[in-house]
C-alpha cells in the first residue's frame, strides 16, 4: 500500500510515516518546510518527500491512502482537491494508527497535561530493558531509545502518547479516542489548549471519554494525588484502577523522595509491599511520579506468575531522559544552562522548584517564551507570573503570536508584578534584547551564587538557546 502524508516533516507525522515504512508500506508525503533532522530520517528510510503542496502532483502520484495532518485546514490545495474529486481515500493520523497498527497491539496509552513524553519514554525503555520487543510513538527525542518510533512485534506492547488535542479539521475529538487503550495512564489533568477547550470541565469531559474505552481486561493507572482526576474515576466499574502517588490512598506509593546533586532518589511500594529504591539522574517529584506510573503500567502488562512488585526497576538508574526536557546544555562551576519544553504554568513552577532544591546555592534565572496557544493568552497570565516567581530573575520574551483574537499576555505587566515581589524581571521587546539581558544577569552572578539559567519554550526561542549554549560551552 502507498500511503501519502500531508505535512510529513512534523514530529508526529514523520514518526508515524517511519512506522508505516517499517511495516512495509510505500510512503511519501509533502510539506511546505523540508528540514532536518526529520527530513534526513525520512529520506534515509526510503520515504519520498515533496516540497510544497500540489493537487496536480497528488493526482499524478495516486496513492492508496492520504493521511491528513493536524496542521491541514480548509484552503489547503491538496485537501480541497480531495474533497472536490473524492478520488482518494483519506484519514486522520490517529485513525491511521488505530486501523493499521494499534488494533494488533496491547496499547499503553499515556495521557495527561504534563509528562506524556517522559513517561512514554520510560515505559518503552523499561520494557526493552526487560527483553520485550515493544513498539512506541513518542513526540520527542528520547535519549534511551534508538528513535522516536518503532513498530515492535505484532501482538506485543505499544507505548503511545495519548494527546488530548483535536484530531483533524474534520474530526474535533481528542486524538487519544482512537488509540484503543488497554492500559490507560492518567498522569495529571489541568486546563490547557485554550484554543480548543473552554475550561477545565471541558478538558475533564474529553478525558472521561477515553476512560470509557478501557476494556474489562485492561487497567487504569491514575495519579492518586490529582484532585482533577479523582471525580472522573468515581463511577468507573468496568476496569481495575490503580492509583499512584504520595498519598495514603495510593496503591503504588512514592516515599522518602529527596533531591540530590546527581538527580533524585525515592522508594516505591505496591500495596504495602516494598518494590524498590530508585536513584537516578532526573529531578523533581513529578519525574518520580512519571517513573512510578510507567513502571506500574509495565508491571501490569508483564505480570504472569510473579507479583507485580517483582517487576525490575533497577534500570531506572540508567535512564537519561528526553531532549529538551530539563536537558543540561552547559555544566560548569560558573554556569549551568538547561533547556526545558515547559509551556504551562504548572510545568514552569515544578521545574523551577526542583532546580531550586537541586542547586540551592545558584542564582536561578528563568527565560520564558510565551508560544503555545495557551501561553500566549492573558487567560493564565497570573499563573505564569506566580510560577516565574520561583526564580531569582526572569526574562519574558515577546508573545510569539496572537491566537484567535483572544487577549494576549501582557509581558510588561508580568515583569512589573514580579519586580514588585522581589524578582529581577524584564520583558524585552525582542529576543536579541533578551539574550543581551541574559548575558548581563549571568555576568552579575557572584562566585558564591553562580548562575543557573533555564530556558522555557516549546519552540525555537528565536535560536538564542543554541547561541547561548555554544558561547558558554567549554571548548573540547
Amino acid at each position: 500500500m502507498h500511503i501519502y502524508f500531508m505535512g510529513i516533516c512534523g514530529t508526529a507525522m514523520g514518526n508515524a510515516a517511519l512506522l508505516m515504512r517499517a511495516l512495509g508500506h510505500e510512503v511519501s508525503g509533502s510539506d511546505k518546510g523540508i528540514y532536518p533532522p526529520m527530513s534526513d530520517m525520512l529520506l534515509n528510510s526510503g520515504v519520498k518527500i515533496y516540497d510544497g503542496y500540489s493537487a496536480e502532483r497528488l493526482a499524478f502520484i495516486n496513492p492508496d491512502l492520504v493521511v491528513v495532518g493536524n496542521v491541514v485546514s480548509r484552503g489547503h490545495p491538496e485537501m480541497e482537491w480531495l474533497l472536490e474529486s473524492r478520488a482518494l481515500d483519506y484519514v486522520s493520523l490517529p485513525e491511521l494508527l488505530r486501523t493499521r497498527l494499534l488494533k494488533n497491539r496491547h496499547n499503553l496509552v499515556v495521557a495527561g497535561t504534563h509528562g506524556k513524553t517522559t513517561t512514554s519514554s520510560i515505559a518503552a525503555f523499561l520494557l526493552r530493558e526487560l527483553g520485550e520487543d515493544p513498539g512506541w510513538l513518542i513526540g520527542g527525542v528520547p535519549r534511551d531509545l534508538p528513535s522516536g518510533s518503532a513498530p515492535g512485534k505484532d501482538g506485543g506492547a505499544f507505548v503511545i502518547e495519548g494527546d488530548e488535542y483535536d484530531t483533524a479539521f474534520f474530526d474535533k475529538r481528542s486524538k487519544f479516542i482512537q488509540y484503543l487503550p488497554e492500559i490507560l495512564l492518567l498522569n495529571n489533568l489541568e486546563f490547557d489548549h485554550a484554543d480548543i477547550f473552554r475550561d477545565l470541565q471541558d478538558v475533564q469531559r474529553t478525558f472521561s471519554h477515553v476512560i470509557r474505552l478501557v476494556p474489562r481486561n485492561g487497567y487504569i493507572v491514575a495519579n492518586g494525588d490529582d484532585e482533577n482526576i479523582a471525580p472522573l474515576l468515581e463511577n468507573v466499574s468496568w476496569a481495575p484502577i490503580l492509583r499512584v502517588g504520595v498519598g495514603e490512598n495510593c496503591d503504588i506509593r512514592i516515599s522518602n523522595f529527596r533531591e540530590t546533586p546527581e538527580g533524585s532518589e525515592f522508594d516505591l511500594s505496591w500495596r504495602g509491599h516494598a518494590w524498590g529504591h530508585v536513584a537516578w539522574a532526573q529531578s523533581g517529584i513529578f519525574n518520580a511520579r512519571n517513573a512510578a506510573m510507567a513502571a506500574t503500567a509495565c508491571a501490569l502488562y508483564t505480570a504472569t506468575d510473579k507479583p507485580e512488585w517483582a517487576f525490575p526497576i533497577d534500570a531506572l538508574a540508567k535512564f537519561q531522559g528526553v531532549k529538551r526536557r530539563r536537558e543540561i546544555l552547559v555544566d560548569t562551576p560558573s554556569l549551568v544552562a538547561i533547556e526545558d519544553f515547559g509551556h504551562h504554568p504548572t510545568a514552569l513552577k515544578l521545574t523551577l522548584q526542583a532546580l531550586r532544591e537541586r542547586y540551592p546555592n545558584r542564582k536561578l534565572i528563568a527565560a520564558f517564551e510565551p508560544r503555545s496557544n495557551t501561553a500566549v493568552r492573558k487567560l493564565l497570565q497570573g499563573a505564569f507570573t506566580d510560577a516565574l516567581g520561583n526564580a531569582d530573575a526572569a526574562l519574558i520574551a515577546p508573545v510569539h503570536h496572537a491566537s484567535g483574537g483572544a487577549e494576549k499576555m501582557n509581558t510588561a505587566e508580568v515583569a512589573a508584578t514580579l519586580c514588585s515581589r522581589g524578582v529581577d524581571a524584564r520583558a524585552p521587546e525582542t529576543t536579541e534584547q533578551l539574550l543581551e539581558g541574559l548575558e548581563e544577569l549571568v555576568e552579575s552572578a557572584s562566585p558564591e551564587a553562580p548562575a543557573l539559567v533555564v530556558f522555557f519554550s516549546n519552540g525555537a526561542f528565536g535560536g538564542i538557546i543554541k547561541r547561548f549554549a555554544d558561547l558558554h560551552r567549554p571548548l573540547a
